[in-house]
């Protein structure tokens, strides 16, 4: 089994590379969908989201994972629209961590599905400043299929967002950072349009 990511700064890319898994013949089951709404706007999630109290609101009228869209609230990156397996994990993992658990979160979930700790870091970042994640879990017969969908849409490349994030200063994905309010989301996206890396 492995799991391929990939970090999208347009959500509606993220959502067509859902839809693009799912025609594919990869289960719902194992794809996952973590960001902002496609308008940027924060979902406000009740207060027991970020205890992990579900993922299950209508949102739309697609159909497979689009249809069971949710809202949640991730410790570090705060309210999301999400679904699948990684939302139930991390929303899981956070109400363990509230409860007196193992803390986990969003990094957790990813690197216990064996993504590579450093990008989780940097997809967790992402998430948190306005980037949409998909995550598939596949056999490895499937693997190939998965990753040409991801990478088809143009997914942000992680390097070039780690450098990015670290000419702010920033070192890796903190669960205590305040939450990007919407006016800070849009001049990340802004800036992300902009960036011309430091010599």
């Amino acid at each position: 089994m492995q799991t391929i990511s990939g970090l999208y700064d347009n959500h509606n890319d993220a959502r067509s590379v859902v839809t693009a898994l799912e025609d594919a013949g990869i289960s719902s089951s194992d794809i996952s969908i973590v960001g902002r709404d496609g308008d940027g706007r924060e979902t406000h999630a009740g207060e027991g989201a970020a205890a992990g109290a579900g993922v299950g609101a209508l949102v739309g009228g697609a159909g497979g994972l689009l249809a069971g869209l949710g809202m949640l609230a991730i410790p570090g990156v705060g309210p999301v629209v999400a679904a699948g397996w990684l939302a139930a994990t991390a929303a899981g993992a956070a109400a363990g961590a509230m409860a007196g658990g193992a803390a986990g979160g969003l990094i957790g979930s990813l690197t216990d599905a064996g993504v590579d700790e450093e990008k989780a870091h940097v997809y967790a970042e992402g998430v948190r400043r306005g980037s949409t994640l998909v995550s598939v879990r596949v056999d490895n017969d499937q693997a190939d299929v998965a990753r040409a969908i991801i990478d088809e849409r143009t997914p942000v490349d992680v390097d070039a967002r780690r450098s990015m994030y670290r000419d702010d200063g920033w070192d890796k994905f903190d669960e205590d950072s305040p939450e990007f309010t919407d006016d800070e989301v849009e001049r990340e996206r802004e800036r992300i349009r902009t960036y011309q890396p430091m010599a």
